[in-house]
């Protein structure tokens, strides 16, 4: 293993975080407290947290619509998150950004957004601005399969390419596109491979073994520190439930033996487990973990429950107008 005992625990207890985070809102939407859909990261904890275990905390990322995975990955706090989904006052965003548009300064998020690799631009906009500045910096930008597809994805990975920017292209390949086959929309069903077109390195990495993304990561993320530019990752992942909680999806689109066959056998977080207890990590180490995890989701819950909802007449507060000031 090539994390060190203490990122190992960590790890472990981020990616345990992520899943029963995600466990506890199907109760929230029912009981009205979170409205609308939101989106599970529940079988893709090892990608989200196996990359951001590789940065730095004042590195940048940014996420996708299926977003909480990814604060929780990179260090947030868990009651400001629930108090978000849940419209309150003291959420991330102060209960404007919902459960698909969330960012933690803090720990490096800028951004989240419901826009099909809407993220991708922002990631590489963080990692021009660190390299104008001349920090060492970098920038990762998470994706899903289908926005390899979108044009925003090609023009920024070239101009990184062209720029040496230090940004790192992740691609979170879950095989589907809400319910469409990512083998059916990509001529080349390999998304790494497109790196080759910018002469960028591109690699394909088990997304449900953590330390086999870490290493990957940690690969790109000091290439890129070292000014020599952009990398392409793709994590071959899956996610086990639905595209999206609180919708009601198209039936048969993929076979029930298949998430079966994802959720007994290629499991991160038991995967993770068995490994930990190879390594010499005991049961009442990891027990230790999982009672803390539990208990800190619940208490994000009574968090988000006792925090008022925003007051109406801040409706206003947060918005910009065009300094120029256009004529009425």
């Amino acid at each position: 293993m090539t994390l060190q005992v203490d990122q190992r625990r960590e790890a472990y207890r981020r990616m345990l975080s992520i899943r029963r985070f995600e466990e506890a809102l199907p109760k929230r939407i029912a009981a009205g407290e979170i409205l609308g859909s939101v989106h599970s990261s529940i079988g893709q904890e090892a990608a989200l947290v196996g990359a951001c275990m590789a940065l730095r905390d004042d590195d940048y990322i940014t996420g996708t619509h299926r977003s909480h995975g990814h604060p929780i990955a990179k260090g947030a706090k868990l009651a400001p998150l629930m108090a978000e989904l849940m419209g309150r006052a003291t959420g991330i965003c102060k209960g404007r950004g919902g459960s698909m548009h969330l960012a933690d300064a803090s720990v490096g998020i800028i951004g989240e957004s419901a826009i099909v690799g809407g993220g991708i631009p922002l990631a590489t906009g963080a990692g021009l601005s660190a390299h104008v500045r001349g920090t060492d910096q970098v920038s990762l930008g998470f994706f899903g399969d289908g926005a390899a597809n979108q044009g925003a994805f090609h023009e920024c990975i070239n101009m990184a390419a062209a720029w040496k920017l230090p940004v790192i292209f992740f691609c979170e390949n879950n095989l589907y596109a809400v319910t469409t086959p990512a083998r059916t929309t990509h001529g080349q069903p390999d998304v790494a491979k497109r790196a080759a077109g910018y002469a960028i390195p591109g690699v394909i990495v088990d997304g449900q073994e953590l330390e086999a993304v870490y290493e990957a990561t940690r690969t790109a993320v000091e290439r890129a520190r070292r000014g020599e530019g952009p990398s392409l990752i793709e994590a071959k992942t899956y996610r086990f439930d639905e595209h999206a909680i609180g919708i009601v999806m198209p039936l048969h689109y993929r076979a029930a033996e298949e998430v079966e066959c994802y959720r007994r056998e290629r499991d991160p977080l038991l995967l993770y487990r068995a490994r930990l207890l190879e390594a010499g990590h005991g049961e009442a180490e990891l027990g230790e973990i999982e009672s803390t995890v539990e208990r800190m989701v619940g208490e994000a819950v009574e968090f988000a429950r006792k925090s008022p909802h925003p007051d109406p007449s801040s409706v206003y507060d947060y918005l910009y107008s065009n300094p120029i000031g256009y004529p009425a």
